[in-house]
């Protein structure tokens, strides 16, 4: 994981914009995190957008540890 997280810092020094080095910074910490929790990256981030009032009304309960409790079940396909 620090092998990540240092080739992010030197790639860090070609964004264009302090707000490009905002968001670069953010995506790595999110997915670090998720890597850090066996979790997804991208599993967790569609789970997060596909359920906007369920983060915004209790962000705690939408970690990357433990958002997968949250997920309803998936309804079976019509055969």
């Amino acid at each position: 994981m620090l092998k990540m997280s240092i080739l992010h810092r030197k790639n860090s020094l070609h964004y264009r914009t302090a707000r490009g080095a905002y968001v670069g910074d953010l995506f790595m910490s999110l997915i670090q995190t998720c890597r850090a929790n066996q979790a997804n990256p991208f599993v967790y981030l569609l789970a997060v957008v596909r359920n906007p009032k369920a983060v915004i009304a209790d962000p705690g309960r939408w970690m990357p540890w433990n958002y997968h409790q949250n997920l309803s079940p998936q309804a079976p396909a019509p055969a």
